[in-house]
């Protein structure tokens, strides 16, 4: 782990209320030079708030929120001059070119008008945009307009990068590709928050900050993330009818827990040598066939899962 000296963001004990409602309740994370930190969990989790108020967007009901040396709580302005930032929606001008946007957005965030032309360049160049500088904003694919989002954000060359779910609606290859950009980011010294509900884009960041019902459940690598995953083994079985599989599944002896992902069930179970064999022949007895059942690996998402329950368990009552 990077030394304190290379933090860039530091928050204890933030909370975030809205009237009655607490959308932020008592997060603390770290976030050093260079590191692409992911914000996962489903909407409504709290992620967004987050990552407005580092914006100093919003102001914190409670805690200490320092981004790059700066106090927002303190001074939410002076914060903006070390940050970039591109939200969930696409909040470029449809009817300007896309030079025009970039120069614009240049103007917005006062690079001076001797580099600025400079700056456009790079920017055209890193969102792959060259020979469309002169294309109209609107008509560009879903994945070049988060691109050309992405070149503006950077154009006055921010320490720190926040990306509100910027994947959303995108298609699987320009999320690809999207990343990619990223990562050279973060190969540049640049400290990128992305916030997603995208489970498998969560293993493109160093990091992982889980969110959920406005708290942190977890943190780590992805790799330390998977490792709490409960003692036991984790099986994939694909069975039809799957919800009467689920059904009969999650009250059999043996079995911890049974959820369904995708069109398959993830089964854990406490033993996986006796559960390959005894689960096929008692669903089989009961209606179910059983097509396959294999050991996996645990994902993030059974990880993601496995702490929202035991949270709701805690807390009581479902999420919000």
């Amino acid at each position: 782990m990077p030394n304190d000296g290379n933090i860039s963001v530091r928050v204890d004990g933030l909370v975030k209320r809205f009237g009655s409602f607490t959308a932020v309740d008592r997060v603390s994370f770290s976030a050093y030079r260079g590191e692409i930190l992911g914000f996962l969990g489903p909407n409504g989790a709290g992620k967004s708030t987050v990552i407005r108020i580092l914006c100093g967007l919003l102001r914190p009901s409670e805690g200490s929120v320092i981004v790059a040396g700066v106090d927002v709580g303190k001074d939410p302005e002076g914060v903006r001059h070390h940050i970039g930032y591109m939200s969930q929606k696409f909040s470029l001008y449809n009817d300007l070119e896309v030079s025009e946007n970039l120069r614009f957005f240049a103007g917005l965030y006062g690079v001076d008008r001797g580099i600025a032309g400079d700056r456009i360049r790079e920017a055209i160049s890193l969102a792959g945009l060259q020979g469309h500088e002169h294309d109209l904003t609107g008509t560009l694919a879903g994945g070049w307009k988060q691109r050309l989002a992405l070149g503006c954000a950077l154009l006055h060359r921010p320490e720190i990068l926040f990306l509100d779910e910027p994947t959303s609606g995108v298609d699987p290859m320009s999320r690809r590709q999207f990343w990619d950009l990223i990562h050279g980011m973060s190969g540049r010294g640049v400290t990128v928050f992305v916030s997603t509900h995208y489970m498998d884009e969560a293993e493109y960041c160093d990091r992982l900050v889980l969110m959920n019902r406005g708290r942190v459940v977890a943190m780590g690598t992805p790799p330390e993330l998977r490792h709490l995953v409960k003692k036991g083994a984790l099986l994939l079985a694909k069975c039809e009818p799957l919800g009467t599989a689920l059904q009969i599944l999650q009250g059999s002896p043996g079995v911890a827990e049974a959820a369904v992902f995708g069109n398959s069930l993830h089964v854990r179970v406490e033993q996986a040598e006796d559960a390959l064999v005894t689960l096929p022949a008692m669903l089989e007895s009961r209606g179910v066939k059983c097509v396959s059942l294999k050991p996996i690996e645990a994902s993030l998402e059974d990880v993601f899962v496995q702490l929202a329950g035991e949270q709701s368990a805690v807390r009581g009552g479902p999420d919000r």
